[in-house]
């Protein structure tokens, strides 16, 4: 029978330290628990990862990315809307969505739904059935955030008069873009597109948005990194449990606001709306990763992971040395804690740009830092503590920006090395939301999740092609 085992020593060896770390030591004498064969057991992704493993080309191009992330400054210095800050939403009606591209057809309830309030939410069509009849015309352009240097949770819904953060990496100057986060209930992230939903995001670009440009602009610039960081000693991770960062961030924005000229009344809205809502800084996290991640990108030949995105029916990654290639495989269900009255059978797939968090190194990768996080995603303290841990062995350093004091201050593991997971077996974790499967709904529970192997095994095949090739030069 032709197995993994009748090949080239090579390809056992790509395996091997994944049958190391799936080893434990009882009574002093080594017992195997577990092992399975490198890139799902695919013969010719193990000979494409044999060949990547400490490949010089890969190994530096690999240093030249991680240095990169790790420089990189994210900084908050703007609120424009999405015609400003993305002129190609100024030039044709487009519309962006989280996750990797995918047709009108093909998409999820949530995404549906948050597409056809966008539509009315802009004006170009005044009732749900026309907004449908648009979606599918092909008259209208529907696209990743990440295509264009932006994230959005859960739907990610940007269209071209939503106000948007701007956040800037002052080591070279690139830009990223979030969404305001709308807060819980019946919000447009989860598809949910009724007259309430339309007067919020109203009030968030008429009133909301002036009102923080006029705050950022009164502070300069706001650091994120060093924000991020405190937060993680308070108990976040910064994606499911923004409770502190957004603490933090109020401590900037409410001085700024009282600084300025604006009318007594609507800083009082303005502030009720962001203290009422713990989860108003994960879209600033966001943004901030992306723009660290988006530093580390393009650099040929390196195997890091710049880009995880899910649109609720699929799962897609980027790598650096791979350019703006994308590899998608069906999303992994969610497991954790469903709200009374909901289950797995009500759930839609993972969905959302969020897990740029875990690419960055948080989130997930975090968890150590948030004990508390397990009463909403599941789990148990010693469970987030050893994901943080399991994480360690799928990347290519640390960050000693972010620490973890439950792991006496530990950096969190960063930079997703692809050849490690397919080699190891061990998949990224990603702390997550669940959607109800049907628009409107809304948020039915919180989980963990992973990303698919089959992404990374034909990620590392499409990197081993372009090794190949810069070899041969």
């Amino acid at each position: 029978m032709n197995t993994l085992f009748n090949q080239p020593l090579k390809v056992v060896n790509a395996g091997l330290a994944g049958f190391a770390n799936n080893i434990q030591k009882v009574g002093g004498e080594a017992i195997a628990l577990s092992w399975q064969p490198p890139a799902l057991g695919n013969i010719d992704a193990g000979l494409d990862l044999a060949d990547l493993l400490r490949h010089p080309l890969v190994e530096q191009a690999n240093q030249v990315a991680m240095e990169r992330y790790l420089n990189a400054q994210p900084v908050l210095v703007d609120v424009m809307m999405a015609n400003e800050a993305i002129p190609a939403m100024a030039e044709r009606k487009l519309i962006l969505h989280s996750g990797p591209p995918i047709s009108w057809e093909n998409m999820c309830g949530p995404v549906k739904g948050a597409i056809v309030g966008a539509i009315l939410f802009e004006g170009w069509a005044t009732r749900h059935e026309e907004a449908e009849l648009l979606a599918k015309s092909g008259n209208l352009d529907l696209e990743p955030c990440h295509h264009y240097n932006a994230v959005g949770p859960m739907a990610g819904i940007i269209s071209p008069s939503m106000p948007l953060w701007v956040i800037e990496n002052k080591t070279n100057g690139q830009r990223a873009f979030c969404n305001f986060n709308e807060g819980l209930g019946k919000v447009l992230r989860f598809g949910a597109n009724n007259d309430e939903v339309l007067q919020r995001l109203h009030w968030m670009r008429n009133e909301l948005a002036p009102a923080l440009k006029v705050a950022v602009r009164h502070i300069g610039e706001l650091e994120l990194k060093p924000l991020m960081a405190q937060a993680l000693h308070m108990g976040d991770e910064v994606h499911n449990r923004n409770a502190a960062a957004t603490g933090l961030l109020i401590k900037r924005l409410v001085p700024a606001l009282l600084a300025s000229n604006l009318p007594l009344e609507v800083m009082q809205r303005v502030v009720a709306f962001i203290t009422g809502n713990d989860h108003f800084f994960l879209n600033l996290s966001m943004a901030a990763c992306k723009v660290m991640m988006d530093a580390a990108a393009g650099v040929p030949f390196s195997s890091m992971v710049t880009v995880m995105a899910r649109n609720g029916v699929n799962f897609g990654i980027r790598l650096s040395g791979t350019g703006d290639q994308w590899f998608q495989a069906p999303a992994n269900p969610v497991e954790g804690l469903f709200f009374p009255g909901y289950g797995v059978d009500d759930a839609a797939a993972d969905l959302g740009d969020s897990a740029i968090t875990e690419t960055a190194g948080v989130g997930g990768f975090a968890m150590a830092s948030s004990p508390a996080i397990v009463k909403f995603v599941g789990g148990t303290p010693a469970d987030a503590t050893n994901n943080s841990r399991r994480m360690q062995f799928i990347t290519l350093g640390s960050n000693p920006a972010f620490t973890l004091p439950a792991l006496n201050f530990a950096p969190t593991a960063a930079g997703i090395d692809a050849r490690k997971v397919a080699d190891r077996g061990i998949l990224p974790v990603i702390n997550t939301g669940i959607a109800h499967k049907q628009a409107g709904v809304g948020q039915i529970g919180a989980g963990i999740t992973t990303a698919p192997m089959s992404c990374f095994v034909d990620a590392i095949q499409a990197l081993a092609q372009t090794v190949m090739q810069g070899a041969k030069k």
